[in-house]
């Protein structure tokens, strides 16, 4: 074999035996959900993972890897920490509302975890968060392995401020996790959760979800997140995207939805 070919031999099979050994990056852009984003002109990303296939779709891979403030979507694993520390005695536990005016009038009446969870109700969870205490939301969050918790918080409102960031990719493993119950909470507790999730039900499918809008932060972020139950799989989603005025605020459910039909999950 002459020098300069086995030179060349050598470096060909050299880079070939690298790109077999180095991972490949995943998909940063999935084209169908790309154009459900650029029709909105909306910048965010959604995450759609499988729980029996395996298969994964991701909007902005980029961007679903990147933290920001968990806002209401964090009543999911406050609801299960309520539930489990007997805060709350399951979905039909009353607070009274204490005659405050708000500006969402669906909080100016007395709420049930149930109803709370339904209009995210900030000063319901605010009472059990004042019952829960800091120690134990420190502990209950590492051991859910949830987001990210930056120091000193205030017990209140640190799902409100930022001091608690999560990515959508990490949302979508918090959900595979509650599904599976693999967290470290009783059985009654995620029957509860369930209960108050249900987002919509039909004879083809049923959703189980929250949503959160992050409007103390800039930019402000909105959530969508949840689970979807078909009669022989279950799809988990995470969306976020920028909320540059109320009007988007629609387009969180609207995406996921368009989604999920476009990419023959549901009709």
């Amino acid at each position: 074999m002459a020098k300069p070919f086995r030179v060349f031999f050598v470096c060909a099979l050299a880079a070939s035996l690298y790109l077999l050994v180095m991972p490949l990056p995943a998909a940063a852009r999935d084209a169908v959900l790309a154009e459900l984003f650029a029709r909105r002109n909306t910048d965010g990303t959604l995450v759609l993972s499988s729980l029996k296939s395996g298969r994964t779709f991701v909007h902005n891979d980029e961007r679903s890897n990147r933290r920001f403030a968990v806002a209401s979507t964090f009543k999911i694993l406050n609801s299960l920490i309520a539930l489990e520390e007997k805060v709350a005695t399951g979905k039909d536990h009353v607070i009274r509302w204490n005659g405050r005016r708000h500006e969402f009038s669906d909080w100016n009446r007395d709420q049930t975890l149930e109803s709370a969870f339904r209009v995210s109700c900030v000063w319901y969870y605010q009472e059990l968060a004042r019952l829960i205490g800091a120690e134990k939301y420190r502990d209950c969050l590492k051991r859910s392995g949830y987001g990210k918790l930056r120091e000193p918080f205030d017990t209140t409102t640190f799902w409100l401020d930022g001091s608690l960031e999560i990515s959508a990719s990490e949302q979508t493993d918090f959900l595979r996790n509650v599904y599976l119950r693999k967290l470290p909470f009783s059985d009654s507790s995620y029957k509860t959760l369930r209960e108050i999730m249900v987002a919509e039900r039909n004879p083809d499918f049923s959703i189980y979800g929250k949503t959160g809008w992050a409007a103390s932060v800039k930019p402000q972020t909105g959530w969508y997140v949840g689970y979807l139950e078909t009669h022989d799989e279950v799809w988990f989603f995470a969306l976020n995207m920028d909320i540059r005025s109320e009007t988007d605020l629609p387009l969180r459910k609207q995406l996921v939805r368009e989604a999920l039909v476009a990419k023959g999950i549901i009709r």
